[in-house]
């Protein structure tokens, strides 16, 4: 994969340059020496030099499959039921601000009911996941070629960190109103008046006042990364998870 990554970045920096000019890479990217050798373009954009047998238009279409793919198995093993729920990762919690409240509901013998609640809560992130598909392949296809090259060279997790920075805003945005009828579909809208009602009335507490629709949305969307994160690693370092040909030649399983 290290021998392809040095083909693909050749290939990317040669996107977009002003005719006549000189550039030269960077030695040393990512641990990886690289070229030295100045090169001179008299063309506004290339789109398909090759090098090796690989264009650019393939090095950025691999990478935006491999961002694409990712996102839809994150997504769907989000969605899926127990997707939140039983995995220990991006599991939903009590609220940490209510967790007070939870532990004197428990210790007055209703641990069941805080119980019934978190299982509901986690149920809402599982079916409110499903709309997030649609608005992370949106910022994929806005991928300029400075994102493409950053993405390349940097870490393993960078195309996670590209979607948050690009994508936290619109997702939260999106996802509130989706959070909400979920939470309302599967009664933790309902599980948490009821819990919260109960502990407020109990002497000498200080009554609770969680936003739980802004408290699980934003713990969804984390979830979500997390998950995103997990396939983007698998791509880059397990060539068993490049699926299709254009990312086995991109990303360089049976490469020279």
């Amino acid at each position: 994969m290290k021998k392809r990554l040095l083909l693909v970045l050749p290939v990317l920096a040669s996107l977009s340059f002003t005719a006549h000019a000189q550039f030269s890479l960077p030695t040393n990217i990512g641990g990886f020496k690289l070229p030295t050798k100045k090169t001179t373009t008299t063309t506004t954009t290339t789109t398909t030099t090759a090098v090796s047998g690989l264009t650019n238009t393939e090095a950025a279409n691999g990478l935006k499959e491999a961002l694409i793919q990712g996102i839809s198995k994150g997504s769907d093993q989000a969605s899926q039921t127990d997707g939140f729920n039983l995995n220990k990762l991006i599991r939903i919690p009590f609220p940490p601000d209510a967790q007070k409240m939870a532990n004197t509901l428990r210790s007055i013998g209703l641990g069941s009911q805080v119980d019934k609640f978190e299982l509901s809560l986690n149920r809402g992130a599982e079916d409110a996941a499903k709309s997030a598909k649609p608005i992370f392949i949106n910022a994929i296809k806005q991928l300029t070629f400075t994102d493409v090259w950053n993405i390349l060279t940097g870490q393993k997790d960078a195309a996670t960190q590209y979607l948050k920075r690009t994508t936290t805003s619109q997702l939260t945005t999106a996802f509130m109103p989706i959070m909400q009828q979920s939470l309302d579909k599967v009664d933790a809208t309902k599980y948490y008046t009821s819990l919260s009602s109960t502990y407020n009335k109990l002497p000498l507490v200080t009554p609770v006042q969680t936003d739980l629709n802004a408290y699980a949305t934003g713990k969804a969307i984390d979830g979500l990364f997390t998950l995103i994160a997990q396939e983007e690693a698998d791509i880059r370092e397990n060539p068993v998870a490049r699926t299709t040909s254009l990312l086995k030649k991109v990303f360089g399983i049976g490469g020279k």
